[in-house]
């Protein structure tokens, strides 16, 4: 308890704190532009009756406190990015920022989660030399999520993000979508491929047919994860050459920590195929 109120008094001295600093920035800053000239019509009008440049109408300070406030949205954005370059996950931005790990991940979508490993990392059963993983030093290990439901492809990003490696995450939302995608020659091809089952116009089964049988896409690790644990459904995701078949949990805590399960797998103990700049090599 006692703890608990030590926190809360020093979040409450910092509200305090910075409310009293933002005061009195906004009249400085209101002063400064009253005293430099008017920067908008009607500006000479801003001091209050019978006052000097110490003292300013509201108005006045409600337009400086408009600027900071965007100067605010700015800080925080360049902040976060390079919190998430140093290591920080969505929880941890949330938790800085006062916001749930959804809130943050909506405040800043898409960052780049780049940690940099130690210089010499200490020997341990699961350290992997810099050859055999090029994903933690060389380049972004890149995900490819094939999933049309919203909420799941917001909580399997979320659960790769949060491991904190780096990588780069594409979601497309049925299997035609995910082939224009790979066989676009602009793009990378990714190193995994994340798919569901049960999706519009081409479904899972049908994408997974022609991936197995096309040269170029057929070494890409695909990792079925799905709502259904019918044996046929299994049966056949593993006849047509799936990697892994997963069953997503109905439990959210499962269900993140199965994800990060298929993506600790794939970065830091298989071995997976090189990636060529080709389309037409293997």
């Amino acid at each position: 308890m006692g703890h608990d109120l030590s926190t809360f008094d020093h979040a409450e001295m910092l509200d305090v704190l910075a409310d009293n600093a933002l005061r009195e920035l906004a009249q400085r800053l209101a002063e400064q532009a009253l005293h430099d000239g008017p920067a908008h019509p009607g500006a000479e009008q801003a001091a209050e009756p019978g006052a000097g440049h110490g003292r300013v109408d509201p108005l006045a300070r409600l337009r400086v406190l408009a600027h900071l406030g965007r100067a605010v949205s700015r800080q925080a954005q360049a902040e976060a990015e390079a919190a998430a370059r140093a290591g920080a996950n969505y929880p941890q931005l949330g938790a800085a920022w006062g916001i749930s790990r959804q809130g943050a991940r909506r405040r800043w979508p898409g960052l780049v989660f780049t940690a940099e490993p130690p210089s010499r990392p200490l020997p341990t059963r699961h350290h992997r030399s810099h050859d055999v993983n090029a994903f933690t030093t060389n380049r972004p290990y890149n995900v490819l999520l094939v999933e049309d439901d919203p909420a799941d492809a917001l909580l399997i990003e979320e659960a790769l993000v949060d491991r904190g490696m780096a990588r780069t995450i594409d979601q497309v939302t049925d299997g035609v979508a995910a082939l224009q995608y790979l066989r676009d020659p602009g793009r990378e091809r990714p190193d995994l491929i994340v798919l569901d089952l049960n999706m519009p116009r081409m479904n899972g089964r049908e994408l997974l047919a022609v991936l197995k049988e096309d040269d170029a896409l057929s070494n890409i690790p695909v990792v079925v994860l799905t709502t259904s644990s019918a044996p046929d459904d299994i049966e056949d995701a593993y006849r047509r050459h799936a990697n892994a078949y997963v069953t997503k949990p109905v439990n959210l805590d499962a269900f993140i920590k199965s994800v990060q399960e298929i993506d600790a797998f794939f970065l830091d103990t298989a071995v997976l195929p090189p990636r060529s700049g080709s389309r037409d090599t293997d």
